[in-house]
């Protein structure tokens, strides 16, 4: 198996938890391109956080992750979806047949990739015609009397991204794609939270992850108070907002 960055193993059951699922504007989008009755490979597909969002539109699903902690904490482990198979593989290097899937999808997990490698295989697994969606959220976008609290939390855990999140904060703007692209819509990832949520969600990050294990100390019970203040009843719901950017990429003919 191909060695990968695994940042998110340790954290998987929160992961599963806690990430927002994706609206369905960004599904549609990807539907309006490609026909019902498509095959899809989903490579870097963590918890399922996507996946069902995908079967729900196509014939099949080929979820893949190189993290077998994650396969584990998919969706599709816990609850029957025929349209969803899951198996442990690195992007960069999947068992799929050339000229097999019709829809290639990227949920949140690109940049995490060694992307020549990974687009060589998009290359050899994506038929003529067929459609590369790659998406990924930034940070989340705090405006009211939480921004405070929420700015000192990020100052706490900066440091610990790994440098692939600048990736991320660019929206994926300087890859080398390997197809023409295509019309995508702007588009706003949602969740309506408590305030055990949003924390939830913070203990998933990868930053979080790695600053606990750097310092023995956990960055969101130390920043917990600040927050609980900030947002009052804790039981309740707010509207998170996080930018969510969307690349489609046709194969060409």
């Amino acid at each position: 198996m191909t060695t990968f960055k695994d940042h998110f193993s340790q954290v998987a059951s929160a992961y599963a938890s806690w990430r927002p699922t994706y609206p369905d504007a960004l599904f549609d989008a990807i539907a309006a391109l490609v026909p019902a009755d498509a095959n899809v490979w989903e490579p870097g597909c963590g918890s399922g956080q996507a996946t069902s969002g995908l079967s729900e539109r196509f014939a099949h699903v080929f979820a893949t992750d190189p993290s077998a902690a994650q396969i584990e904490q998919h969706l599709a482990a816990t609850k029957s979806d025929s349209r969803v198979e899951l198996a442990v593989e690195p992007g960069e290097a999947t068992s799929l047949a050339d000229q097999s899937v019709e829809v290639i999808a990227v949920a949140q997990a690109l940049h995490w990739f060694d992307r020549a490698r990974f687009f060589s295989e998009c290359q050899r697994v994506l038929r003529p015609g067929g459609v590369l969606a790659a998406w990924t959220y930034q940070d989340m976008v705090f405006v009211d009397e939480l921004k405070p609290a929420a700015d000192a939390f990020r100052a706490r855990i900066e440091s610990y991204w790994p440098p692939e999140r600048a990736q991320v904060d660019s929206g994926y703007a300087d890859y080398d794609w390997p197809f023409p692209p295509l019309s995508a819509p702007e588009l706003w990832l949602t969740a309506e939270w408590t305030l055990p949520q949003l924390l939830g969600y913070l203990g998933s990050l990868s930053a979080t992850a790695r600053c606990r294990a750097a310092t023995d100390r956990d960055p969101v019970q130390e920043n917990a108070q600040a927050l609980a203040a900030a947002w009052g009843d804790p039981a309740k719901a707010r509207t998170m907002r996080w930018p969510l950017v969307l690349h489609l990429r046709r194969k060409p003919l």
